[in-house]
């Protein structure tokens, strides 16, 4: 599948989705030593973000959350890349500051935990875990 969404920092990115239907907070809600998720209240409570293609709704919480990502990003813990369905300010800029490219406007619906995924710009293929890939919009 192939999408067209947004971008909010550009660049290329591949890895393989971890895919969580609930906003992200990375104040607290992320280890920005080891990428563990932490937020006992998240679906993918216990992965680890690093080196994966993130995919959530939206961020949610303390402006701090900027900060975290650049630290993921110093210590090799950060995110491949970051999807999101409609991005917000705190992981906009965290992306931009650690240099994570980022998309937004994606429906997510899309994308399961393990597909295989690049970001290129503002593109965004989508390599199904079974190998199929179908033509999206």
């Amino acid at each position: 599948m192939r999408y067209e969404g947004r971008v909010i920092k550009r660049g290329r990115a591949k890895g393989t989705a971890l895919v969580s239907t609930n906003p992200l907070s990375f104040l607290g809600g992320v280890d920005p030593d080891t990428g563990t998720v932490l937020d006992p209240a998240s679906d993918i409570r216990g992965a680890s973000i690093a080196g994966r293609i993130l995919v959530f709704p939206t961020g949610k919480g303390s402006t701090v959350g900027s900060y975290i990502l650049l630290r993921l990003g110093t210590s090799g813990a950060a995110p491949a890349g970051i999807i999101n369905a409609s991005s917000e300010p705190i992981v906009s800029v965290g992306a931009i500051i650690a240099d994570i490219p980022m998309v937004d406007h994606i429906p997510l619906e899309g994308i399961e935990t393990g597909d295989r995924v690049i970001i290129d710009g503002g593109t965004v293929t989508v390599y199904k875990r079974d190998g199929k890939n179908t033509k999206g919009t």
